[in-house]
């Protein structure tokens, strides 16, 4: 029988190969994938968001560890879209234009998966509208705009504007090292991430999930 908690030190230590046997194991056992998921790949994560948080683990950590994760969660996506239950929400994540910076964006999807979301990445440089319209193609409930560069605040406000004028109620959540709660009210922003780990408590706030 395969340890979740197993599961979960791998993704802490960011054992990417042994991650990948453990969850296989764990689905050809027949384990309920959200189980598995929730016990196994986010329990570990979370402690990897705590870790980060608190000044013991930093950037490379977070980024082995979330290759760890993205290698379970590549086996457990094609089962997890079988299972019958409501996602926590949809999100359309991008880097905004005039930035190329991709690691934060990567760990900030991942963790969003890991927390029930479902992540449709449009990539780094992205131009304000096509934040908007993906939102519209995917029926969005968050758009997560991510950035290091603080030249692209005006950019990141135009997809605010962009997404009013359109009429679409997805929320605006930004999010990177150099950006506060004040830039994103001054932006009309709905929320605001300083991290991965944050991201993910600010969305469920968003789409009213408390926890």
């Amino acid at each position: 029988m395969v340890d979740l908690a197993g599961i979960a030190r791998g993704i802490i230590k960011a054992d990417i190969d042994g991650v990948r046997e453990m969850v296989q194991m764990a689905i050809d056992e027949g384990l309920e994938i959200q189980t598995i998921l929730k016990e196994g790949l986010v329990s570990g994560m979370s402690v990897v968001g705590e870790k980060f948080e608190s000044g013991e683990f930093f950037l490379p950590e977070m980024t082995a560890a979330s290759r760890a994760m993205k290698e379970g969660l590549n086996l457990l996506g094609p089962l997890l879209k079988r299972v019958d239950e409501k996602n926590t929400g949809i999100v359309i994540l991008g880097t905004i234009k005039g930035d190329v910076h991709d690691i934060g964006k990567g760990i900030v999807g991942t963790m969003l998966e890991g927390g029930g979301f479902m992540v449709t990445d449009i990539g780094v440089d992205v131009e304000p509208y096509k934040f908007v319209e993906a939102a519209k193609e995917r029926n969005a409930d968050i758009i997560g705009v991510s950035a290091l560069l603080t030249t692209t605040m005006v950019g990141m406000k135009k997809v605010v504007e962009l997404g009013r004028e359109a009429g679409i109620t997805a929320r605006v959540m930004i999010g990177g090292a150099s950006f506060t709660a004040e830039d994103a009210e001054e932006i009309g922003a709905d929320g605001y991430a300083p991290d991965a780990p944050a991201s993910v408590r600010e969305a469920k706030k968003l789409v009213g999930h408390r926890g």
